[in-house]
């Protein structure tokens, strides 16, 4: 690369009070991010290094085989079914562009990490921690456009991508960029507020408020217009605290679990008194057997266990009543537990799971596909099993 095109990847910006930043934006998985970064933090000698990570995501980078030590069954039980199922599928479709250039995702951003620590630089992380991120996107999005960020994240992890060296290098063209921004801006807004630019707010704020008079910033080449701009702002300390707030769940979402249970018992005390009592036994049959079969069928179709599929049968009818615990956590615990994933497992996870079936292959990700498949087949059980509730009124 030519002294000229390395001068257009970095920005130097001088903040009012005469410090400067030197603003680096990078491909997440491109081996000349990684070089570029090492050499401007070997020749500028900053007294900061800030890195568009958080401490979560640093661990996982400098210790890629964390998920050796991650307790599945616990973290389901604590509600992270969703959460891990959505990093694992983000996870590979970064590491399928990086097979491309030999390059693990977030290489660079690590080597700014080593870079600052080698030459005694301060290093600040300065990007929001990632599941606060994924919990406001998910609760400051409706229904319909929660699938269908779902779907899109899915579908990008099995997509096949034809990256070289030179086109990841594109990608970081500022116009670029941009142009995908507004793309995604168009259909998911809310969506690209709070990935993009809250996070450009967040990250701006960090920056300034780092010590030292010569600051190397690294971050996406996709924050770095966002970032510039804001760099000459003022973002006061509430602002910034407010980013890091976890919205509340709304009314609705608080009260549909319990409403779904309030209106089955409702309508038994009514059938009770008022319905021919075949009616209430056939009524009673759709409720065992609707959740409890689709359930059972989804944990089938993910591969799981013998014994998780009877948990499955049995526990779902118990679900439905109890909006407290859903059928996926149940079915997910019992998976986790008989069909314990192995060291072959952990070892073989990323290449598994570059592909459509080595998720059902192996047994880590088989654990979150019975989670999956179970809690829609209770639900859609459940659905069904209201046609005969119906008739009892």
């Amino acid at each position: 690369m030519s002294e000229e095109a390395k001068t257009e990847q970095k920005d130097v910006i001088v903040l009012g009070d005469g410090r400067t930043v030197h603003l680096i934006g990078t491909a997440h998985v491109s081996r000349q991010s990684v070089e570029e970064v090492r050499r401007a933090i070997e020749e500028e000698k900053p007294d900061t290094v800030c890195v568009e990570l958080d401490d979560q995501r640093l661990e996982a980078l400098k210790n890629p085989n964390i998920w050796e030590k991650l307790n599945l069954g616990a973290a389901i039980r604590q509600g992270k079914g969703p959460f891990l199922m959505a990093n694992l599928a983000l996870s590979v479709f970064q590491r399928k562009m990086g097979q491309k250039t030999g390059v693990k995702p977030g290489a660079e951003l690590l080597e700014a990490v080593l870079a600052a620590e080698k030459e005694g630089a301060r290093v600040s992380l300065v990007d929001r921690n990632i599941r606060t991120t994924l919990l406001r996107v998910w609760r400051n999005t409706g229904f319909w456009k929660k699938n269908l960020l779902i779907s899109s994240i899915f579908v990008s992890a099995f997509e096949k991508n034809e990256l070289d060296e030179e086109a990841l290098e594109k990608i970081k063209e500022k116009d670029a960029l941009s142009a995908m921004m507004d793309e995604l801006a168009e259909y998911l807004p809310s969506v690209k507020s709070m990935l993009i630019d809250e996070r450009d707010l967040y990250m701006a704020a960090k920056i300034k408020r780092s010590e030292g008079q010569k600051i190397v910033a690294v971050v996406g080449a996709g924050h770095v217009p966002g970032i510039t701009r804001i760099l000459g702002e003022e973002v006061d300390d509430e602002t910034l605290a407010r980013l890091d707030e976890i919205p509340e769940k709304s009314i609705i979402s608080k009260l549909i679990p319990w409403l779904i249970p309030a209106t089955i018992v409702a309508i038994f005390i009514a059938g009770f008194f008022f319905a021919d009592p075949d009616k209430i036994k056939d009524a009673l049959w759709a409720l065992v057997l609707g959740p409890g079969v689709l359930c059972a069928l989804g944990t089938i179709l993910a591969f799981g266990h013998p014994i998780t599929v009877v948990s499955a049968f049995l526990c779902a009818p118990i679900t439905v009543l109890h909006p407290a615990i859903g059928a996926g956590m149940v079915t997910g615990v019992v998976q986790a537990y008989v069909g314990k994933p192995k060291v072959k497992d952990l070892e073989n996870l990323w290449d598994d799971l570059s592909s459509w079936q080595g998720w059902w292959k192996n047994r880590v990700s088989r654990v979150f596909l019975v989670f999956l498949f179970s809690s829609w087949g209770a639900a859609a059980g459940a659905f069904i099993a209201f046609k005969w509730l119906k008739d009892l009124l």
